[in-house]
């Protein structure tokens, strides 16, 4: 796929997803959230940049974390995304977080400007993920940090169906290789090309719940990354989809809702 043709997806996608995003998605990633934190041990007066920021999940906690003293920059292709997070922060009084639209693979920040680089599963959606670590390395002083997360195996992600049965009904392009990072070990392989170092990376089991079947539909259709192809289907094209979707994660049923599986890789390194 052509680089500058994802990356329009992503960013028109994810502007299209903004409004819902936090309503399907918040609770179903606190668990990588929280893990994502606690792996950055991010300290008082650190500075801190967040890629791929979306609303500001786990920006505002870092942002917390850090203090006063401390700064936290968000970053995100999505100008939507972006101007919510932006938002929040000022209904918060949140002052030591600002948020920026930027390309993960061209971060315009001062380089080795902070003390930590987050990525919580953002860097899938990247048309060059090696080129946005590289990025990351340079933008982290040295003795710095990085944690990434991203999705795992396709086998352990009840939901993956997904992307196929939206790419048979409009040619969407917008994860073509959603799962690479999450298999093997090729996320450690990724940040150590990059020049991270002290590697360490692990696997989060997790369980996604939606309370009924119209949730499980606004999660995968409206709230995510297929979102701009979703927005052009017609009536009849978005029932098929639905019952095709709601046939795939018919096997995770639980009552009247789903415990869908999902699995999380995590990886922590340093710059030396």
């Amino acid at each position: 796929m052509d680089p500058r043709l994802q990356r329009r997806v992503q960013r028109y996608g994810w502007d299209k997803a903004s409004g819902e995003y936090e309503r399907y998605w918040r609770d179903a990633l606190e668990p990588v959230k929280a893990r994502v934190l606690a792996l950055a041990d991010i300290q008082a007066g650190e500075r801190v940049l967040d890629v791929a920021c979306g609303t500001g999940l786990v920006t505002f906690p870092a942002a917390q974390a850090a203090g006063p003293a401390g700064a936290v920059v968000g970053a995100d292709l999505s100008e939507d995304m972006v101007r919510r997070a932006a938002e929040q922060a000022r209904a918060r009084g949140v002052t030591n977080a600002t948020f920026e639209r930027m390309d993960a693979e061209d971060l315009q920040c001062e380089p080795h400007a902070f003390d930590l680089v987050l990525c919580a599963l953002g860097l899938m959606y990247v048309p060059d993920p090696q080129k946005a670590v590289a990025e990351m390395h340079r933008m982290v002083r040295p003795g710095g940090r990085v944690v990434v997360a991203v999705w795992g195996a396709r086998s352990r992600c009840g939901w993956a169906e997904i992307f196929p049965i939206v790419e048979r009904r409009v040619a969407s392009d917008v994860c073509p290789l959603f799962f690479q990072l999450g298999t093997g070990d090729m996320l450690q392989q990724t940040m150590e090309t990059a020049g991270f170092r002290g590697m360490r990376a692990e696997r989060i089991a997790a369980t996604i719940a939606y309370a009924s079947d119209d949730e499980a539909l606004g999660a995968a259709f409206v709230g995510g990354p297929v979102a701009l192809a979703y927005s052009r289907f017609d009536d009849e094209t978005r029932d098929s989809a639905h019952r095709e979707y709601l046939d795939s994660i018919a096997p995770y049923r639980r009552g009247d809702g789903y415990a869908v599986p999902g699995e999380f890789v995590i990886a922590r390194g340093h710059r030396t």
